[in-house]
């Protein structure tokens, strides 16, 4: 039975912590840069030093990311340092960046690691005395960072893959998967694209590889019924590569009816490559994100449902225990039975499935990036 939670639900994410602000993008890279987020607890020499190293500043998940960040260092008077990859996938500068974090003393370090290359400087760092934090995706081995505050990137997948199998009611799925990398494995691609396939009802081969598994076949989610998989395609996250991708999976079959996503912005790209092709009304559109342009896109019915997640909560929650881990000696520890802390995922969409729980863009929006 369907579940629509009530607009409380909103609030008791609000007072949880995950209130965003969407910063206006810019692709640059903020490395070392201070941010003169300290209280009034004494000189800068005196602050816990800590530092945010994300992906890339292109995708609002990220700024978002930043400006929670800056919040809780105001609150506890830490010297944060901001840092950002040129784009998704730029390991030199994230390597840096830890690089400095080192040099300057820095108790702790929050990283959103954009390949395996950062491993080796993050065990540097941890060999050095930080605290290593990584959020929203682990990097490989999971152990190079002390803890991971993230979402379950494959219940945020199985969330909208049961979505899509219900809304098909036993027609063939036709499915294009826009992904994130092909050059590259990270956790938080293959979590969600295996995660979408699962909640399909479709066998998965190895879990951690995208596209091994059989490309046709019967899904078993929903009604059930056939389906085809057209291919992969990498979009690097960005609107622009989900527009590329999505014109390449439509060359090699017209009648593509799903379309899974890695994140928002690839599925604003998508949409416009199918908008050319006026197919945009033949197509589910599913992604992974619920920022307020992602909750916005699924009101105007451009994407059908998002998996929401809360990267401003993963900013606090980091700052927050390496202040408590200064301060007290005390360590974060995983969420129960997991080998993460656990920070939450909910389905949004306007057309509520039976059996899937969601909340509605009404909800989703007061709790999404930049409230």
């Amino acid at each position: 039975m369907s579940s629509i939670a009530p607009r409380s639900t909103a609030r008791r994410l609000f007072a949880a912590g995950a209130v965003l602000t969407l910063g206006a993008l810019s692709l640059t890279a903020c490395g070392g840069s201070s941010s003169g987020t300290g209280s009034s607890t004494g000189t800068s020499s005196e602050k816990i030093g800590v530092s945010l190293i994300v992906k890339t500043t292109a995708n609002p998940f990220f700024v978002s990311m930043q400006d929670g960040a800056k919040k809780a260092a105001e609150a506890d008077g830490v010297d944060l340092k901001l840092a950002a990859g040129k784009a998704d996938g730029d390991e030199d500068t994230q390597i840096q960046a830890i690089e400095n974090a080192i040099s300057k003393g820095d108790k702790g370090i929050l990283i959103t690691p954009n390949g395996p290359s950062v491993v080796d400087a993050l065990k540097k760092a941890k060999d050095a005395g930080l605290f290593v934090i990584a959020l929203d995706t682990p990097p490989d081995p999971a152990d190079a960072a002390d803890i991971t505050f993230a979402t379950d990137n494959f219940a945020a997948g199985e969330l909208i893959g049961k979505w899509t199998a219900a809304q098909l009611g036993g027609k063939k799925a036709t499915i294009a998967l826009i992904d994130l990398f092909d050059d590259k494995v990270v956790s938080v691609d293959y979590n969600r694209d295996q995660g979408f396939l699962t909640g399909l009802g479709i066998d998965t081969a190895d879990k951690k590889k995208n596209g091994d598994e059989a490309k046709a076949g019967k899904y078993t989610g929903g009604k059930g019924g056939d389906y085809e998989i057209v291919g992969n395609q990498a979009s690097q996250g960005a609107e622009d590569g989900g527009r590329t991708a999505m014109e390449t999976l439509l060359s090699k079959n017209p009648n593509i009816n799903v379309v899974y996503t890695i994140n928002e912005p690839a599925a604003a790209g998508a949409y416009e490559a199918l908008k050319s092709a006026g197919k945009e009304k033949d197509v589910l559109i599913v992604s992974v994100d619920g920022g307020c342009a992602g909750v916005n896109n699924v009101k105007a019915g451009v994407i059908g449902a998002t998996a929401q997640q809360y990267p401003v909560k993963m900013a606090e929650l980091g700052v927050k225990a390496i202040v408590d881990l200064a301060k007290t000696g005390k360590k974060p520890e995983n969420s129960a039975g997991l080998d993460f802390f656990n920070t939450g995922v909910e389905l949004v969409t306007d057309k509520a499935a039976e059996g899937v729980k969601s909340i509605t863009t009404a909800d989703a929006a007061q709790v999404c990036w930049g409230k």
